[in-house]
């Protein structure tokens, strides 16, 4: 079972609501449980606002781009956005004390605590930003075999 679908949407926070909810929805729709549903859509919604704000800064001629994928094995959702792309290692800590007291930081934090992998590509123009959810027999039998 291998199941594609993409999207292109407006730089938003109405297209950012939109791939949060069909994140939700294909995560049921592939067997997650309720709690890592909650997980990937709330990684969408994080990555997808960074797409919009951040990415895109909010440019109405500019687009980002959503693209849901089923396997047995896991569900991969890449976000790609047409801005100026992102070094993730220039990324402050949200954990250091300087940063603990800031209202934002955290989003790339936030995905990488839900998802069970996280990996960034410079999309010239713009980033991509690929999570993926294991299925959870075979979640646990990845980070068995890597202690």
């Amino acid at each position: 079972m291998k199941n594609r679908v993409s999207y292109t949407l407006d730089s938003t926070l109405v297209s950012v609501n939109h791939a949060e909810s069909k994140a939700h929805e294909i995560a049921a729709r592939a067997g997650f449980s309720e709690d890592d549903q909650y997980n990937i859509a709330m990684a969408v919604r994080e990555a997808a606002v960074n797409a919009v704000l951040h990415g895109n800064s909010r440019d109405p001629a500019k687009k980002f781009f959503v693209a849901y994928e089923t396997t047995h094995e896991a569900l991969v959702i890449t976000i790609t956005d047409q801005g100026q792309g992102l070094d993730p290692a220039l990324l402050p800590d949200p954990l250091s004390p300087e940063n603990l007291m800031k209202g934002s930081g955290r989003g790339i934090f936030l995905i990488r605590a839900f998802m069970d992998e996280v990996k960034f590509r410079n999309a010239a123009p713009g980033t991509e930003i690929t999570l993926i959810k294991h299925h959870s027999r075979k979640a646990a039998s990845s980070k068995e075999e890597t202690q």
